[in-house]
């Protein structure tokens, strides 16, 4: 293993919140960068102290504004590269643009691979990342990436709060696995609505629900609520048959557009989420409680420097959630 100086926290201007949650776990000041826009929209960036051979961990997630975050990442990874830094870890707690993981239409790009390649050519030797939208994101790095995820956070938290008998219901079938590997944490049963999406709009109609809900507590598990139509047609189909109670989460809240409206009519009795991404006071539901993944993200980021096992950690806290399930 390559030995390093010192560790560096350095973060954008996406989420400086969870950068600095994460940095007092790990006991380590935050680097001083600087980073500021010219009005000709030009970023501006300049790390003000030494990185030379430091193991450098750039902070960004790719939220609003999204174009922006993605270019101020790729810069500042390419001032560490400059300044001599020993190793740089891109963590993108959210990582933008999943859904364009595939062809799924005649002359379309794949931009998750294109941001891949992006970063790579930048300079950095590795990425953290939690929940991508697709496992296969990671096969578009030519560096190492370790995805965490957050899902034995949001199991832990139910694993107490939602009484009854309960079920864990998949809003759409390509959420299938991720939800079958929440309910077996819960030691629960699996329900799946079945959808179909109109064209690329925001808008899903549901049609069928896969599974069994009537007099149950149902939880909604997806990775990402962004217009929270897909969650909100959910938790009414799951309403009108039967369901005693509902709840649902996700890691990543984006919550654009009409979400928080959307949400705040639902019958979801309770939103879990994470702060992947920064939530502001105006999209804080009554009905929300936001987890923090910050000491996820420094566990892990001590257990890159110091060359010990990641995925260690991950049996561990599967194995603690399982016990007390």
């Amino acid at each position: 293993m390559p030995t390093f100086q010192d560790m560096t926290i350095l973060t954008g201007r996406a989420n400086p919140q969870l950068a600095e949650a994460a940095a007092r776990h790990l006991n380590v000041a935050l680097g001083n960068l600087e980073v500021f826009e010219f009005s000709n929209e030009n970023l501006f960036v300049k790390i003000d102290e030494s990185v030379r051979e430091n193991d450098v961990y750039i902070f960004q997630s790719f939220s609003r504004p999204v174009n922006t975050s993605i270019l101020e990442l790729l810069i500042i990874i390419d001032a560490a590269k400059r300044a001599s830094a020993g190793r740089i870890t891109a963590v993108i707690p959210y990582y933008a643009y999943g859904r364009t993981d595939k062809k799924d239409q005649p002359r379309v790009p794949i931009t998750s691979r294109l941001i891949a390649d992006l970063i790579t050519v930048a300079g950095a030797n590795r990425v953290l990342t939690i929940d991508l939208h697709a496992g296969q994101i990671q096969g578009f790095f030519n560096i190492p990436v370790d995805e965490l995820t957050a899902m034995y956070l949001l199991a832990d938290h139910f694993r107490g709060k939602s009484p009854g008998e309960r079920v864990v219901v998949s809003p759409d079938i390509g959420g299938a696995k991720r939800a079958r590997n929440f309910a077996e944490l819960l030691n629960a049963p699996l329900a799946v609505v079945e959808k179909r999406r109109a064209g690329n709009l925001d808008r899903a109609e549901v049609m069928n629900l896969i599974g069994e809900v009537e007099g149950k507590t149902a939880i909604l598990v997806d990775e990402e609520i962004n217009t929270g139509s897909s969650i909100v047609q959910a938790a009414e189909l799951l309403q009108e048959r039967g369901a005693r109670e509902i709840y649902a989460c996700c890691t990543h809240a984006v919550l654009s557009g009409p979400a928080v409206d959307r949400l705040r009519a639902s019958p979801i009795r309770e939103l879990v989420v994470t702060d992947t991404v920064p939530i502001p006071p105006e999209k804080r539901l009554d009905t929300m409680t936001i987890l923090s993944i910050a000491p996820l993200l420094a566990e892990t980021i001590s257990r890159i420097h110091t060359g010990r096992s990641v995925g260690a950690m991950f049996e561990a806290s599967r194995q603690s959630v399982l016990d007390n399930s």
